[in-house]
């Protein structure tokens, strides 16, 4: 007998009697999971219970999932193993039914925790970092601004009775001076006059015209978005009550680029075209940035009361696919047809449908299609954009009617500069406001801006930016594909031949698409000094010159402006980064903190 227990549990081999060993060299692997969880659960609550802040930290946030996966599989076993004990209990009764019920929650509690840390595995997945594809665009090529100020916004939140967009919780003086720094951080230049220079040449040039800047009398396109007057009044342009907490583009960051464009960069009111195509002008907005810009023509879809109605072109706009054969034919508005630039200004913001919504998916609302619903069976009659967003069209390497829209030469073709206005992020396409936890925004509104001349690469940083805010929609499996078609659109994975224009020349590149590094250092290959991709710049309140340095050039700036009072010194960064009025000891002091950075 004791020998044939012993061969009942050897390991052996039955013909050489010799032990294999793989029983005892493998029986350990199955303490990997659970050990490596309760060393990342100890490390955990060691680092950031003392100081919570350290949540945050790089290393924190790779030991967090593994944490959390161990109690939960820990929680998992416990559960499964007591019901078990009870379903033996009943069994022994003869209570069956409950025996029954109880190795189910048994089976359950297993099935529950081993789906639970693989939903989390398969959010926590990280996209190939740093392999750039695609021809980066711009004075800097490939290169996106990012503009961060937390003092730029101060709201109670989307219950409270005051409204987001309300003066009093959008500093406009902080605003002015984001935007002036986005604007000089983005062509490398100390001046804003000298900054719209060089984007209007430089994107003069690469549209084959001459060396030549903004010339009086051009005139400009902006595309925003107002999505959240969908069914508002088109008679009062009264927004519905249920939206007033919903965000569409800030009027504040609209009053600083229409001061840039006006003030600086020499455009007349006249020449600029402002509105949402298919949305009514909401009154909240056009009663904040009307007064300051009266002869500015604010289109939208319904006119009257200032505003002017959009009307169609002549100038056709065709889609790469065959789902669009036999639909009606769309036509680009005539008031973007007519622009000599256009200027695309998104909002930020993740979406049900298309993963995130960004500059691309701002020219959804950038074609005019007919809103009379009387005319039966018309309206609804064209191309269905939606049917190629990933919610319908899941994985990569497929048409993305976003290309079409982004490289049109009426559209993203005449596009001179891409905004995204980020002071109050949404969630979702009904914009719901909600508040970031990832670094450095803590809890806090993410009061950013983003600027830059590559359409691809603003919706790349934009992308890292929500999928690591946020791990639902901007997950979806295809969610960044059409940032690669758009990188690769002269030879792209789908195979599709995107001609919008349809006069048989397919689009080039539209831009560089990567993704970044990690959350914590946001660093892309032109940061890296790896490749020929993005450059996420975040230049700070010191570098005067926007040369990417804090170095004697700015100190002649401060020296320039010491003691001087005014609100326009770039100099005037102290206390907060719209300075208190005047150049003294407090903006020398932070200067000192940046020096030679």
């Amino acid at each position: 007998m004791l020998l044939l227990r012993k061969k009942s549990v050897s390991s052996g081999c039955p013909k050489t009697g010799k032990s294999s060993g793989h029983v005892q060299k493998g029986r350990w692997l199955i303490w990997i999971f659970p050990l490596t969880g309760f060393v990342a659960l100890i490390w955990f609550l060691v680092r950031v219970l003392p100081k919570p802040s350290r949540a945050t930290y790089p290393c924190q946030r790779v030991a967090f999932p593994l944490a959390s996966g161990f109690i939960i599989w820990l929680l998992g076993l416990a559960g499964s193993v007591s019901a078990f004990r009870k379903a033996k209990r009943y069994r022994a009764q003869a209570r069956f039914v409950l025996c029954t019920v109880f190795i189910a929650v048994s089976v359950g509690c297993v099935w529950l925790a081993l789906s639970s840390t693989e939903e989390k595995a398969t959010l926590a997945a990280v996209q190939t970092p740093n392999a750039p594809i695609g021809i980066a665009q711009g004075v800097y090529p490939g290169r996106v601004v990012w503009i961060h100020d937390p003092n730029a916004t101060d709201w109670n939140g989307y219950s409270s009775s005051e409204h987001w967009y309300d003066d009093n919780h959008t500093d406009q003086a902080v605003v002015d001076k984001m935007v002036s720094r986005a604007i000089r951080g983005l062509a490398g230049e100390s001046s804003d006059a000298m900054a719209w220079d060089a984007i209007f040449r430089n994107f003069n040039r690469s549209r084959g015209k001459a060396d030549v800047g903004y010339t009086a009398g051009e005139k400009i396109a902006i595309k925003i978005n107002n999505t959240m007057c969908y069914n508002a009044n088109t008679n009062t342009f009264e927004q519905r009550s249920g939206n007033k907490n919903r965000i569409d583009n800030s009027p504040q960051m609209t009053v600083s680029l229409l001061g840039q464009l006006v003030n600086v960069a020499g455009v007349d009111q006249a020449d600029i075209t402002i509105g949402d195509p298919g949305r009514i002008m909401p009154n909240f907005y056009y009663n904040i940035v009307h007064p300051k810009f009266p002869n500015v023509c604010y289109m939208a879809s319904h006119g009257g009361l200032g505003r002017t109605q959009s009307t169609f072109s002549i100038v056709e706009f065709h889609w790469s696919t065959s789902a669009a054969y036999g639909k009606r034919q769309d036509y680009i508005p005539r008031s973007f047809a007519e622009a000599d630039y256009m200027i695309n200004f998104a909002i930020l913001k993740s979406h049900d449908s298309g993963g995130i919504t960004v500059c691309g998916k701002n020219h959804y609302g950038s074609l005019l299609r007919n809103p009379d619903r009387t005319l039966r069976g018309q309206r609804y009659d064209y191309y269905d954009m939606h049917s190629s967003l990933p919610v319908n069209r899941r994985g990569m390497g497929h048409y993305r009617a976003l290309v079409d829209l982004m490289g049109h030469p009426e559209l993203g073709g005449k596009t001179v500069l891409y905004l995204i206005d980020g002071l109050f992020a949404g969630q979702n396409w009904d914009s719901r406001p909600v508040k970031w936890n990832m670094a450095p925004f803590y809890g806090d509104w993410p009061s950013s801006l983003f600027v830059s001349q590559d359409p691809v690469a603003i919706d790349s940083v934009c992308y890292d930016f929500l999928r690591t805010e946020w791990n639902d929609y901007p997950y979806y499996d295809g969610a960044d594909d059409y940032l690669h078609e758009a990188a690769l659109a002269d030879n792209p994975p789908s195979g599709t031949f995107y001609n919008p224009k349809k006069d048989r020349i397919g689009l080039a590149s539209l831009g560089a698409h990567e993704h970044w590094n990690n959350s914590w250092f946001k660093q892309y290959s032109r940061n890296l000094g790896t490749g020929d991709g993005i450059e996420l710049t975040s230049p700070v309140p010191a570098d005067f010159n926007s040369d990417g340095l804090v170095d004697s050039e700015d100190l002649m700036t401060l020296t320039s402006q010491w003691l001087q009072s005014s609100e326009q010194l770039s100099a005037d960064i102290a206390p907060a980064s719209s300075g208190d009025g005047i150049v003294d000891m407090e903006d020398f002091a932070l200067f000192a903190s940046y020096w030679t950075r």
